[in-house]
């Protein structure tokens, strides 16, 4: 390895730290080396959102509301071992060792007991490290939004050619928003004789399937929707295209940051309001197979769309609570609908099961054959069970 520094660039009205009530947002890009665009176009981003503070008022409110984290290369080596700019493939693609950084993460369907290169290591503690709501990594080689599963088993559908996760709407509402924000995205016409994807979304099993990849990796065990951007047919076009492709992706940007603030955020407390860290909260009927829990300061975020709700909210050790909530778009506010859950008790220092680090999607009649049903396995399953009915 040449050692090289993964940066991230972090704006908001509080940059050094999170703040209750603020979510954290990233986007991440050049995790192929090769792949460029969205390198070059992370950086106008800074530029604009920078220099636009306090004179727009939309970016002033964005950034007052919203930590903004922008790593704009995840593979320094590669970008810098594609010596000779193509269109399509070179080894730039890899890291330093020659992995390809989206194929190297735990994956939530199969054991593909990937190497964990420096880079992908760097993000996974990263995205343990901070409450990420909400998240895009851009890549080039295709013009389309791909959203989640990557993965897929017939559990969640992929005998018919797509992998659906719980919160499927909320994918199909936050690629299209891309897609359609997008100066030619949303045609879906692709790339020359290419593919062709409806309204310039896919989902990604549905385009190919692909095992140890980044954006399953962060819904699953991060907690973060995030969503992948292909932004150009060329891998590494000429430089003096690259203008081209801050315009037709700018406003894309902006408004696909915004949608952090969808849904429902809070706090979970105990009676002298003190923060309950570790409390399972989640909408009824789209559990997650690892449970999303509060943050150490007991807060919580959910995407939601517009809609009416039952959130639970579960404290090990005390009766769930229950609240029916009517959850409007608030995007445009800049905050979502807001909803705390006071315990009646003291709470005493809860430590949550960590997620287990081996797939969790399993079809069901082979988890149950390859090991004895211990209260583990069967309350995984249950949960299975529950998220596919």
């Amino acid at each position: 390895l040449k050692g090289r520094d993964l940066w991230v660039l972090v704006l908001g009205r509080f940059p050094t730290h999170h703040k209750i009530g603020i979510p954290e947002f990233k986007y991440v890009a050049n995790m192929h080396g090769d792949e460029t665009v969205g390198r070059e176009i992370l950086l106008h981003l800074i530029d604009f959102l920078v220099t636009s503070y306090r004179r727009d008022p939309i970016i002033t409110r964005l950034l007052n509301n919203t930590r903004i984290h922008i790593m704009p290369t995840m593979n320094p080596d590669g970008f810098e071992a594609t010596k000779v700019p193509d269109c399509y493939y070179t080894q730039g693609r890899y890291n330093k060792n020659g992995e390809d950084l989206n194929r190297n993460f735990p994956d939530a369907f199969e054991n593909n007991n990937a190497s964990i290169q420096p880079e992908t290591q760097a993000v996974m503690n990263w995205i343990k490290n901070e409450t990420f709501v909400l998240s895009a990594n851009l890549h080039g080689g295709a013009l389309v939004a791909s959203y989640t599963f990557d993965n897929g088993n017939s559990v969640t559908g992929s005998l018919k050619g797509y992998s659906r996760s719980p919160d499927d709407d909320v994918f199909i509402h936050l690629a299209k928003t891309y897609s359609f924000n997008h100066a030619s995205m949303y045609n879906g016409t692709g790339c020359g004789n290419r593919q062709t994807f409806p309204e310039g979304i896919t989902n990604g099993y549905s385009w190919y399937q692909l095992e140890g990849g980044m954006q399953d990796y962060n819904y699953v065990w991060g907690q973060c929707f995030e969503i992948t951007l292909e932004l150009s047919c060329c891998k590494y076009p000429p430089a003096d295209q690259l203008e081209k492709f801050w315009r037709d992706n700018k406003v894309a940007l902006i408004e696909y940051i915004k949608q952090v603030h969808l849904g429902v955020k809070g706090q979970v407390t105990d009676k002298n309001g003190n923060p309950i860290p570790n409390a399972i909260v989640e909408a009824k009927g789209r559990p997650h197979v690892c449970p999303y829990r509060t943050n150490e300061q007991g807060e919580y975020f959910l995407l939601l769309l517009p809609g009416t709700y039952v959130i639970n909210a579960t404290v090990p050790g005390f009766k769930s609570m229950l609240k029916t909530l009517e959850i409007p778009d608030n995007t445009g506010n800049f905050s979502a609908l807001k909803h705390d859950f006071s315990f009646p008790e003291v709470s005493i220092g809860s430590k949550a099961a960590s997620c287990p680090k081996t797939p969790l999607y399993q079809e069901l009649g082979r988890a149950s054959a390859a090991v004895k049903p211990t209260l583990h396995i069967l309350v995984l399953m249950t949960v299975v069970l529950v998220v596919f009915k």
